[in-house]
């Protein structure tokens, strides 16, 4: 009889209850999947959640940010990301958002190849012109 392994919810301090029944991550054994984060502050306790800023600059910085807490709650660095996908709200934002992409992860000292990545475009709410989710399988 094999023994079963427990699916654990992720929250990091920084993350504020989801506004619906979703994980912001869940780990089972060596995966972890991060739920699609955006940019948002660190939370504050009481207060909702706010957006970082209006341009693609911050809101990436701070959405790789959140998911980057998601991975290190779940015992995860960018080194065990297998897939990244990121959700632009804008297709003109494309070429932009890869420069800060690159200079992210130049800036990360990854030891191991980078995560394969698919970008699609989507609606989001009023504000929010990027998500980012992640697959990480440890060990």
């Amino acid at each position: 009889m094999t023994e079963k392994t427990e699916k654990t919810a992720l929250t990091p301090a920084t993350h504020t209850t989801p506004p619906a029944k979703f994980s912001h991550g869940v780990r089972k054994g060596n995966i972890l999947q991060v739920a699609g984060q955006v940019g948002f502050l660190p939370a504050e306790p009481g207060k909702p959640p706010t957006p970082v800023g209006p341009t693609l600059r911050e809101q990436t910085l701070q959405t790789l940010a959140n998911v980057k807490a998601v991975l290190e709650e779940g015992g995860a660095t960018w080194d065990d990301v297998m897939m990244i996908r990121v959700y632009l709200t804008d297709v003109a934002h494309f070429a932009e958002m890869n420069e800060i992409y690159n200079a992210y992860f130049e800036a990360q000292g990854l030891t191991q190849p980078p995560a394969a990545r698919t970008t699609v475009y989507v609606g989001l709410p009023a504000g929010l012109l990027i998500e980012i989710d992640a697959l990480a399988v440890l060990g």
